[in-house]
């Protein structure tokens, strides 16, 4: 589990009482034209196929249906969006949902489609406050994962690492893969040096990432 550290620990009371208050899918954007109107902070999940990105956002949200998880890499094809918190039709942030990228069983072209429509996102969008790169703790950070961090840098766009699975795998091993994902963290301009580590099933480092995210909105 991550470590919790100043200031973060003033926003784990505060990112609960948010997270246990309303939720709602939004929207699915295939475009950059189906896009909402841009009237809160955003948070986006990026990550390799299958690496457990809807699974996190369902254990983040405690909703086990919010996002749709699937065994076959690939099945986000959208921008999908979710409303969190909030009074009236203006939410306290929104979360938002990419498409996996790497091993997608999908044709080169509609990855090709997939890839521009991230980083157009990415590159374009003004309320975007922080990026979440999900690594599985199992496999470490690939040459996919480099690839969107480098993006990412050139986007000046704030990210943390997060590390999931890391039930799957052992104590040491963890530990290894933690300490070699920080190292190229700190190669990376716009990499945050806070290293998330989680797990969906055990429900470890849940309330750290949610701190993390209503630090980031709240800066």
């Amino acid at each position: 589990m991550s470590d919790i550290d100043e200031p973060e620990i003033d926003y784990i009371e505060p990112a609960r009482k948010l997270f246990a208050g309303p939720i709602s899918f939004l929207k699915s954007a295939p475009s950059l034209e189906y896009l909402p109107d841009p009237v809160c902070p955003e948070v986006a999940f990026a990550g390799r196929s299958n690496v457990g990105k809807s699974s996190l956002l369902n254990a983040l949200t405690n909703r086990n249906g919010l996002a749709r998880t699937s065994n076959t890499p690939g099945r986000t094809q959208e921008l999908n969006f979710f409303d969190v918190g909030g009074e009236g039709d203006v939410p306290t942030l929104r979360l938002v949902d990419m498409p996996g990228y790497g091993f997608a069983k999908a044709p080169k072209d509609v990855v090709k489609k997939w890839r521009f429509l991230i980083n157009d996102y990415l590159r374009g969008r003004v309320v975007l406050k922080r990026a979440l790169v999900l690594i599985d703790a199992r496999h470490g950070v690939k040459d996919v994962d480099l690839d969107v961090m480098k993006m990412l840098d050139g986007a000046a766009v704030t990210y943390h690492l997060v590390l999931t699975k890391a039930d799957k795998i052992k104590a040491s091993d963890l530990a290894a893969v933690t300490e070699a994902t920080a190292v190229e963290a700190r190669k990376h301009v716009a990499a945050h040096p806070k290293l998330l580590v989680t797990s969906s099933e055990k429900d470890f480092g849940i309330a750290e990432l949610r701190a993390a995210i209503l630090e980031a909105i709240s800066a």
